[in-house]
């Protein structure tokens, strides 16, 4: 294993340039556009997921919110392309950042609790941001929601075909994933993870915790808001129940199959969902009991995901390193 490691870290550069030629490749491959969509999908699901894993599996806190963030983005780019026309390219970071306003004022009230409290503040969040989508009418059509999204220019290419919206969803995965790894190595992800591990400890030692859990709500939701934006001209149609708490809780599927706390684990989690979901469609409704068995199996099997680590937190490892460190002092003691 560690010569494996080895050779990836040597040739590290060339092997994610295979990886995304690979990835480049796959709308050319794929037989029929049906097979495009859901490649679409799983990288759409992946950086929504992984927007989420910085929320929960990085910070410790425990969001069921981000049906409402990636709400905000599709509201944004479908009312204001239609109403004035605004370019889709101006529109992707300024829906990301709406969504991580909405993220920061969500994240106010919520700095002091933990649990089960801040679950509940982030899903009631998450419904009143569908519910005034659903009333709103005048800016997003109400129960009727929003038609005729226009799609968005790409070198001049059809994106309305899904061979070529896959690149748009290709590019924000690479980016997200770029730039957060980066993010993750810096004083901010450091922080981040300060906090999740203890965050009495991270206090004392200097980590402005208020401020880190906000910033890391405002960087879920912005990534969030930015998925949303590309989401809506894909689909061409959006209204109120595509952001339900069902979207919410397959989203937190996705980090709890994968993995929590590792890049890799949305990208697993989302390719697995989506997959199931849509080749068990035959059984109509009882996919989702099938759906609800693999994560209740996962939880009881390999609670930290497939791509999590065996050592982390959620695998038990903090107890065991505990007991270990314990067995230790008392082996010294007796000699």
């Amino acid at each position: 294993m560690s010569k494996v490691k080895e050779l990836f870290n040597k040739y590290q550069v060339l092997v994610y340039i295979l990886l995304l030629a690979l990835l480049c490749a796959v709308p050319f491959i794929l037989p029929k556009a049906v097979y495009v969509r859901y490649a679409c999908n799983i990288l759409m699901y992946a950086t929504l997921a992984g927007s989420l894993n910085i929320i929960n599996g990085y910070s410790g806190q425990t969001c069921l919110g981000q049906a409402g963030f990636f709400a905000i983005g599709a509201y944004t780019m479908a009312a204001l392309s239609t109403k004035f026309g605004i370019s889709f390219w101006l529109l992707l970071p300024f829906a990301g950042i709406l969504a991580a306003f909405v993220g920061f004022l969500v994240s106010l009230p919520t700095l002091k609790l933990k649990g089960i409290y801040l679950s509940i503040v982030t899903l009631g969040a998450s419904e009143i941001i569908r519910i005034i989508a659903q009333t709103w009418t005048p800016v997003t059509g109400g129960a009727m929601g929003i038609k005729q999204i226009p799609y968005p220019e790409l070198f001049g290419l059809d994106t309305f075909r899904p061979k070529y919206y896959y690149f748009i969803f290709l590019v924000i995965a690479v980016v997200f994933l770029f730039v957060t790894k980066r993010v993750l190595n810096s004083r901010v992800g450091r922080s981040w993870i300060a906090i999740r591990e203890d965050e009495i400890a991270a206090k004392s030692l200097g980590v402005q915790t208020s401020f880190y859990k906000s910033l890391n709500f405002m960087y879920g939701a912005f990534w969030a808001g930015v998925v949303g934006c590309a989401y809506a001209p894909f689909v061409n149609y959006i209204e109120a129940s595509q952001f339900s708490t069902d979207t919410g809780f397959n989203v937190l599927a996705m980090i709890v199959i994968g993995g929590q706390g590792t890049l890799i684990g949305p990208i697993v989690g989302s390719t697995i969902v989506t997959l199931l979901t849509e080749t068990l469609r035959f059984l109509e409704s009882w996919r989702y009991v099938i759906y609800a068995v693999l994560i209740i199996a996962m939880m009881w099997l390999r609670p930290q995901g497939i791509a999590g680590a065996s050592r982390s937190i959620l695998a038990g490892g903090k107890i065991k390193r505990k007991k270990q460190a314990e067995g230790a002092e008392g082996g010294v003691t007796n000699g």
